[in-house]
């Protein structure tokens, strides 16, 4: 007997984003932050975040739904992945990005149809034409910003620094580096390697107090610049995640011509992304992403490892290969 459809998972998509947005307003309010602290009951809670009674059980037992607070004899608590990755004070804490797409992202993709009609970018600031130099023209932006980069890249991070092999080189540069992340866990893992970061001179303040913090200066160092207007640190492997996306296909081929110029022979290139599958039909995430880039750029997109191997063969690659990471992202690595 053939089964008659069901519209159950269609509109479970459709109304996504009620989960959405109770996720990222609990971070915004600091509710994880305030579960740390010490467990609670909804009467202790609500008063702690400044809630009104009206709806605040009905918000905690929509997270503990949603599998993001515990309950017990009415006492909420984190999670243990919310405890991790969402308490502020935390270094494993990856909510920046969910910080940025609550204030900029989730107002801005309402705009899609739009920007699916006229190509246009459809972010704040749309008019004036440039993204990030509004970004890193606004200091507090830009912490914002570079806060949520390091909540993007931390697991593809640790991912690299397992997945790549590190003992046969000395030195190593990220480019576009943000606050650091990817240096951090990378210099972390490996104690013999030496390098930094590369990125706008604003970023130099947050990058080094980041670094500092966790107690490597004597490993990385910044180095600032705009790449597309200067030569990149010569080093042995140059690392660009997250990057590439940004840009239109001119831009990105000479961004991998920068990097080939760059490295010695045997010098290694990793570019990271949420890499699209080769047939287009898996990585919704990777996909979604192309279009984040259509909102939020003027000429940006995501891309396919197989993409990404052909525009490194052009840029004098003489070998490359793509390899998983962690959840939706890949890294493609080519060897000069």
């Amino acid at each position: 007997m053939t089964l008659k459809p069901s519209p159950e998972n269609l509109l479970s998509l459709g109304m996504s984003f009620w989960n959405a947005k109770a996720l990222l307003s609990a971070v915004e309010l600091g509710v994880f932050d305030a579960l740390a602290e010490s467990p609670a009951d909804t009467e202790t809670l609500r008063k702690k975040l400044g809630l009104h009674e009206r709806s605040a059980r009905d918000f905690f037992d929509a997270l503990v739904a949603l599998k993001l607070l515990e309950r017990e004899e009415g006492v909420y608590r984190n999670t243990p992945e919310t405890d991790f990755f969402l308490v502020r004070a935390k270094p494993s804490y990856v909510g920046g990005l969910l910080e940025m797409a609550n204030a900029r992202l989730y107002e801005s993709w309402g705009h899609l149809t739009e920007a699916l009609k006229t190509g246009k970018r459809q972010s704040e600031n749309k008019e004036e034409g440039d993204l990030f130099a509004a970004l890193y023209a606004d200091p507090e932006r830009l912490r914002g910003f570079l806060a949520a980069m390091s909540g993007v890249s931390a697991g593809a991070a640790r991912a690299i620094a397992d997945k790549f092999p590190w003992k046969d080189y000395n030195s190593f540069i990220d480019v576009g580096a943000a606050q650091g992340m990817v240096p951090v866990t990378i210099a972390r893992a490996h104690t013999h390697l030496s390098g930094g970061g590369f990125d706008l001179p604003q970023v130099g303040p947050v990058f080094e107090a980041f670094v500092a913090a966790n107690g490597l200066t004597d490993r990385l160092r910044f180095h600032a610049g705009d790449f597309f207007a200067d030569a990149l640190p010569q080093t042995e492997v140059i690392i660009m995640g997250h990057i590439l996306h940004d840009w239109d296909l001119d831009q990105k081929r000479l961004l991998l011509k920068k990097a080939y110029d760059a490295l010695p022979p045997g010098g290694a290139l990793i570019v990271y992304e949420a890499l699209i599958d080769d047939d287009r039909r898996e990585n919704a995430f990777g996909l979604l992403m192309s279009l984040n880039m259509l909102i939020e750029t003027a000429g940006g997109f995501d891309y396919t490892g197989a993409d990404c191997q052909a525009w490194m063969t052009e840029a004098g690659f003489r070998e490359t290969r793509v390899v998983r990471l962690v959840g939706p992202d890949s890294m493609v690595v080519g060897l000069k």
